[in-house]
């Protein structure tokens, strides 16, 4: 699931974007005010920003340049009233991918959304289906099954299996998890990978405590064999 941040300080509009967004299927990050918003981009590594213009305590201009600055590429979406071209023109040369004047539909913000996160995010080739053992996962539909048994898997555990999936045999860190699922630039000291990779193993593995494909390797992390 691709992570959006949202800066808006029209609590409306904010709660609308947060909502249709998450509604897409989208994990979404929200901020009312500029200087929120750079505190959110300095603990986590959102796929798309969905940034107003006009904010209090620091304008979406600033808050694009010191993006930039700190050298992040995820594709920035600007939101105005304003229609002015040197308004525009400022965003984009400061870094800004695309711009939306408002009122704007909600079919065309989602579809800007769509086109950026392609380009920026390819996806990563991979089967449509991936079977080992007696498992089969569709991250097509976000459904997995054990035999002919369904299984439950949460979204970050779907996000997790296709990480490790994208490189068989290789191992994960710990680090390199919670930076591509999680989405943190700073990693909290909690046992979180742990704790998901336990309940992964407890649907997917014959016998959790002897595991066959989702594997640790001691010091280092995680790798999934097929």
């Amino acid at each position: 699931m691709s992570l959006v941040l949202v800066v808006e300080d029209d609590p409306a509009i904010l709660q609308g974007l947060a909502d249709t967004l998450s509604d897409e299927g989208y994990d979404v990050l929200t901020a009312q005010d500029g200087e929120a918003g750079d505190r959110l981009l300095r603990d986590r590594i959102p796929d798309l920003v969905v940034l107003d213009l006009m904010l209090p305590k620091m304008s979406g201009h600033e808050l694009c340049r010191r993006a930039r600055r700190r050298d992040m590429t995820m594709p920035i979406l600007m939101l105005t009233a304003r229609s002015a071209e040197s308004d525009r023109v400022t965003g984009l040369d400061l870094g800004a991918d695309d711009y939306l004047t408002k009122p704007f539909s909600v079919p065309e913000l989602l579809a800007r959304v769509r086109a950026l996160l392609r380009r920026a995010n390819p996806m990563p080739a991979l089967p449509d289906e991936l079977r080992f053992g007696d498992v089969t996962i569709d991250f097509r539909r976000y459904e997995a099954w054990k035999g002919s048994r369904a299984l439950d898997l949460t979204p970050k555990e779907y996000d997790a299996l296709r990480f490790l999936a994208a490189r068989p045999g290789e191992v994960a860190t710990r680090e390199e998890l919670l930076r591509e699922v999680w989405r943190y630039r700073h990693f909290p000291a909690t046992r979180t990978v742990d704790n998901h990779v336990s309940s992964l193993r407890a649907k997917i593995e014959d016998d959790p405590s002897n595991p066959q494909h989702l594997l640790t390797v001691h010091g280092r992390g995680y790798k999934l064999v097929i």
